[in-house]
């Protein structure tokens, strides 16, 4: 399992990559001023580290729980990935709304753009970063294909 220090690590190189690709992207896609964007942007990934480090924290504990170790299959980084971003979804759309002046429906929208990127960003990320930064349980080598047969 991972230790605090990995965690801290993770979750805020999540993050900051994030941000340098998100905040000139969403002003441009969105017609908002960097500056705007950028508030958003670093409220959303300031919620979104805790949550990212609680997240991970309980998966990983259920899946050891489940099957005894810490190791993803490419279905199971998909079902990772969704949740995360569901639970973001559900915290970010009202804020997005009341920051940028727009309607909840506008404030969806864009939630769920930054939540497609953010999809495709975190399963990216995440399979990288464990074949970077190994589990020690999995022997150093970054196995996080199928386990077992």
């Amino acid at each position: 399992m991972r230790t605090t220090q990995d965690r801290i690590r993770h979750a805020l190189s999540f993050e900051i990559i994030g941000l340098l690709i998100v905040i000139p992207l969403g002003g441009w896609v969105f017609d908002f001023g960097m500056s705007e964007v950028g508030v958003v942007a670093l409220v959303s990934a300031t919620i979104a580290t805790v949550w990212n480090y609680l997240f991970n924290l309980g998966f990983d504990h259920i899946l050891r729980r489940l099957q005894g170790h810490t190791g993803k299959s490419v279905v199971l980084r998909v079902f990772h990935a969704i949740t995360f971003e569901a639970g973001l979804l559900t915290v970010l759309m009202p804020f997005i709304a009341w920051y940028l002046d727009v309607s909840l429906w506008h404030a969806f929208t864009m939630d769920v753009s930054f939540s497609a990127f953010y999809l495709v960003y975190a399963f990216v990320f995440n399979w990288i970063y464990d074949v970077v930064f190994p589990v020690p349980e999995h022997g150093g080598k970054g196995h996080y294909a199928r386990q077992g047969p």
